[in-house]
């Protein structure tokens, strides 16, 4: 395909600048707008954005938008569109939908008439009398109607980009991939500084951090369904991987700990370390938080703590971040960054942030608090 297509990178809520910022970094002009992030790129951008973008939840194909109140207008504005430039004559288009304030508000009904009508226009297009015959490359259509305005989009991406393929294990509540890379990006460290997670978990926060580093991309261990695409070219594929490894600086070094309480966990971090290739980069701990000590002049915390949502732990959860506040105070210089949603953590921890940025961790609604390291003299 010679002409440019528009891609949405779909983000969590309080994280499409960041993937604005990615886009941006790739080299294509983003429009944020809420949970997505707009921007028209050749079809070379889609193996590019799918290996890259370390914060998005998705990447799709923009098909059309129209808007619609009946199921007649409905499928003449799907039919209408080009769906012919994307899906292969032997493509399987599974359709899904949603359906917000909107007049068609039966998404099942929906995503059969969207469904019907893809099927006409490309039985038109390849000149088929027969049914589609669908035994072929995926491409995950999916009908989103907001205020009666649809939306026709491909998934390009198949699992969701959180899904890195280096996660073996996890813990009762793991961290998305994306979430805990974002959490990263939203400092300013770098790899000349050493980083701490204290609460480290199946390893996450640390794991990405490496991945950012070392500039290793994060989708280079995994498959995306838009690979068998016929408008993207072998030759395309082959270019977005062989800059993923130009890019790559594997001997920059690095000092990234993790620790946390449970040494099954600490196990289970130091596995999907070694699946990520990180084995020998990163290392774990199994330690109390109150038994941390620094040593470092300079250095950056960042982690995710437990919340202590359950009533029995708030108490609990209360003291140790109470302990680590403590230490913290010896070591100004340090920046602290943590994700919480516990609703009295500054008080606990005994210092008001620097800074303070709601997100989400999944469905749970969290702050995340900054606390910018104090200059040392003479730096």
């Amino acid at each position: 395909m010679a002409q440019d297509i528009t891609l949405i990178a779909t983000a969590a809520m309080g994280l499409e600048a960041v993937v604005g910022k990615e886009v941006e970094a790739l080299g294509y002009e983003p429009t944020i707008e809420n949970g997505k992030v707009i921007f028209q790129a050749p079809a070379l951008a889609i193996p590019r954005c799918n290996l890259w973008l370390r914060t998005a939840d998705r990447v799709k194909v923009l098909v059309g938008e129209a808007k619609v109140k009946t199921f007649d207008e409905l499928f003449e504005a799907v039919k209408a569109l080009p769906w012919e430039q994307f899906i292969s004559e032997d493509g399987r288009f599974p359709v899904s939908g949603k359906s917000v304030k909107s007049t068609l508000f039966s998404v099942s009904d929906c995503q059969a008439i969207t469904k019907k009508a893809i099927a006409e226009r490309l039985k038109l297009k390849y000149g088929l009398a027969s049914n589609m015959p669908e035994k072929g490359a995926l491409y995950k259509v999916e009908v989103a109607l907001h205020k009666d305005i649809a939306q026709l989009t491909i998934d390009t991406s198949g699992s969701g980009l959180h899904k890195r393929g280096y996660r073996i294990g996890q813990g009762d509540a793991p961290l998305k991939e994306t979430l805990a890379a974002a959490l990263v990006l939203l400092t300013n460290w770098t790899p000349d500084y050493p980083l701490l997670d204290p609460f480290c978990g199946s390893g996450t926060i640390p794991i990405e951090a490496a991945l950012i580093g070392q500039n290793i991309a994060p989708g280079f261990n995994r498959e995306f369904a838009s690979e068998e695409w016929e408008i993207i070219k072998q030759k395309d594929w082959e270019m977005a991987l062989e800059e993923v490894e130009d890019k790559a600086n594997y001997d920059q070094k690095i000092d990234i700990r993790g620790s946390d309480i449970d040494h099954k966990l600490i196990q289970i971090a130091s596995d999907n370390a070694i699946e990520a290739g990180l084995g020998d980069l990163i290392e774990w701990k199994q330690m109390r938080v109150q038994d941390l000590t620094i040593k470092e002049e300079n250095g950056y915390i960042i982690a995710n703590p437990p919340y202590g949502q359950r009533l029995g732990d708030k108490e609990e959860i209360g003291q140790i971040y109470h302990d680590f506040g403590n230490i913290m105070k010896e070591h100004p210089s340090w920046s602290v960054y943590i994700l919480t949603a516990f609703e009295s953590f500054e008080s606990t921890y005994g210092q008001k942030a620097t800074k303070k940025r709601k997100l989400f961790n999944g469905f749970i609604r969290a702050d995340y608090y900054q606390y910018f390291g104090q200059k040392i003299k003479g730096e």
